[in-house]
C-alpha cells in the first residue's frame, strides 16, 4: 500500500492519499473544521485526483472525509477575510475540482459518513456512486449565505432529485438524513458506521473488476444523457451575491441568523 500525505498551511488539515491493490483513496481531513475546504485545499484535492491517473493499476478512485463527517464544503470563515472578487475566484476553483472529480475517466465512489454539505453535497453528487453511513447528513444551505446555484451546481442535484425538490433544498434550507437521502436516490448504498470501510472496499474492488472500456462508455453516455442544459457553467454566472453575500458570511462567523433586508 502506498500512502501519500499532503500537509497544508491550514491547521490539522491534510489530504490523504493512498493507493492499494486497484484502488486510489482520498481522505479529507481537518477534523476541527469538519472537513471544511479552504480555496488551496480545494486546488490541493484536484491535484491529487488526477494524481490517481497517473497509475494504471488504479482502477477506482474512493473519496471520503475523516471522522465523522464528509465535508461542511468550503470554508466560510475564510470567506470573511476575502473581498467579493477573492471569494469568487475561491468559488470558481471549488468548481472547477468538483467538474475535474465528476468528469474524472475512473469510477468515483463517495463515502459519506457525517454530514456533506454545501459545496460538500455538490462534491458528493460529483461522484457516480454515494455510500452512506446511517450518520449521513446531506444539505445545501446556501439561502442562509447569500451564494448563488448556478446552472452546473444545479444540474447535480435535479438530476438526482427533481426541480421542485432542487428548489426546497435552497428556499428551506432543509437537511435530509441518512434515511431520507438513500430514498430520494442521494445515497445508493446506505450501511451501519461500523460496515462503512469494509463496505467500500468490496465494492470498490467489485467496480474495479469490470471492463475499463464499459465502465468509461457508460460515464460518459450517462453524462450526455443528462447535459440538458445546453451551455453549462464556463465561469460567466456568478457564485457570490454582491447584495448578501457579505452580510451572510459574516452572520455565519457571528453564530446568527443573516439580515437580507435592504432598502430597494
Amino acid at each position: 500500500m502506498q500512502i501519500q500525505t499532503v500537509r497544508l498551511h491550514e491547521e490539522d488539515a491534510k489530504l490523504i492519499y493512498q493507493e492499494t491493490a486497484s484502488l486510489a483513496i482520498i481522505t479529507i481531513h481537518r477534523p476541527q473544521a469538519k472537513n471544511a475546504l479552504t480555496a488551496n485545499m480545494w486546488r490541493e484535492l484536484a491535484s491529487l485526483t488526477l494524481q490517481a491517473l497517473q497509475n494504471p493499476k488504479n482502477k477506482v478512485l474512493i473519496l471520503r472525509g475523516a471522522g465523522e463527517n464528509f465535508s461542511a464544503g468550503s470554508d466560510i470563515k475564510e470567506f470573511h477575510t476575502m473581498s467579493l472578487e477573492q471569494a469568487e475566484q475561491a468559488f470558481v476553483e471549488m468548481e472547477r475540482t468538483i467538474s475535474t472529480i465528476e468528469s474524472l475517466p475512473l469510477p468515483v465512489i463517495g463515502v459519506i459518513n457525517g454530514p456533506a454539505m454545501g459545496a460538500g453535497l455538490e462534491l458528493a453528487l460529483a461522484c457516480d456512486i454515494r455510500i452512506g453511513s446511517d450518520k449521513a447528513k446531506m444539505g445545501i444551505p446556501v439561502g442562509k449565505l447569500g451564494i448563488m446555484l448556478n446552472n452546473r451546481f444545479a444540474k447535480r442535484l435535479v438530476n438526482l432529485v427533481g426541480p421542485s425538490t432542487t428548489k426546497d433544498f435552497v428556499f428551506t434550507g432543509r437537511t435530509y438524513k441518512a434515511e431520507e437521502a438513500f430514498q430520494a436516490g442521494m445515497l445508493n448504498y446506505l450501511v451501519a458506521e461500523k460496515d462503512v470501510t469494509k463496505f467500500m472496499i468490496r465494492l470498490g474492488k467489485l467496480v474495479a473488476g469490470m471492463s475499463p472500456d464499459s465502465l468509461q462508455a457508460v460515464k460518459a453516455a450517462v453524462q450526455q444523457c443528462t447535459e440538458s442544459t445546453p451551455a453549462l457553467w464556463q465561469g460567466t454566472t456568478p457564485f457570490v451575491s454582491p447584495n448578501d453575500f457579505a452580510e451572510g458570511v459574516r452572520a455565519f462567523v457571528e453564530k446568527r441568523q443573516p439580515n437580507f433586508t435592504r432598502s430597494n
